[in-house]
């Protein structure tokens, strides 16, 4: 790409300070971008006879991060399980950055066991209170706020296996409204300028793989590697700029041919 045309534009990562979160923060700064790293400040406890699956770092880490990209890049904490946490998290991103002009719903719950017999209403409202509805109410919200002069492009993260994901229910079924959000979203904002795509990740090693499963996933992609996080990251660039300014709508498989 040879312009991106995202200097100096404000991007809101959730999420946005481990993992692929990380890599998509430091991809935009890379291009002059302000990234605000969302993170979450406390999560509770699993409940008995489950796990958290997810990573959860310190907020320390998200400052550390955010001095290391620069451009004026900033932190802001929120919890968006919590029915007001999104609507606050866009309004104190604009409220110190003066307008949202990209915003990527990386933030995912995720917790084992997630099967048939584990299911409960309970761990299914989980994820879908973080991978779902937290993501239609920050693009609501930042479509609300957005001047028709700026650009806005929102780029959800799925996974590619978000059609059927067997011993991952909730997180898989939760995934496939996001890419049914991004289409429908996409749809009716459209005339305004907005702009609304998803990138669905492979496997992508992010230090939950050991090197057994590590063997185990190389095996079964077809171009015989992981993903990186970095690999994740540049196509969020993409989709993002101004190179895919006519694009909207689509669901982008990044996965070295996994589960085509």
């Amino acid at each position: 790409m040879i312009d991106t045309r995202l200097s100096g534009q404000t991007v809101l990562v959730t999420g946005g300070s481990s993992g692929i979160g990380a890599a998509i923060s430091r991809a935009f700064a890379a291009q002059g971008a302000r990234v605000a790293i969302h993170y979450l400040a406390q999560e509770d406890p699993a409940p008995e006879g489950s796990e958290w699956a997810h990573l959860t770092p310190p907020p320390e880490e998200s400052e550390k991060l955010a001095t290391e990209l620069g451009h004026g890049s900033f932190t802001v904490g929120a919890d968006l399980s919590e029915p007001g946490g999104t609507a606050r998290l866009i309004r104190e991103v604009t409220e110190r950055a003066g307008a949202l002009n990209v915003l990527i719903n990386n933030a995912a719950h995720c917790e084992s066991p997630d099967t048939v017999d584990t299911l409960t209403h309970a761990s299914m409202e989980r994820h879908y209170r973080v991978n779902a509805v937290a993501p239609a109410v920050l693009i609501a919200e930042a479509a609300r706020l957005h001047r028709g002069d700026a650009p806005l492009s929102v780029v959800n993260i799925s996974t590619d296996s978000a059609r059927a994901f067997p011993r991952q229910i909730g997180y898989g079924t939760s995934k496939g409204a996001l890419e049914a959000l991004t289409r429908s979203t996409a749809l009716e904002l459209a005339p305004r300028g907005i702009r609304v795509n998803a990138v669905a990740p492979g496997p992508v090693q992010t230090g939950w793989m050991d090197a057994d499963l590590l063997r185990r996933a190389e095996q079964i992609v077809p171009m015989g590697r992981v993903g990186a996080p970095e690999d994740i990251a540049d196509a969020v660039v993409y989709l993002a700029s101004h190179q895919a300014r006519w694009v909207t709508g689509q669901v982008l498989q990044v996965a070295g041919g996994h589960a085509l």
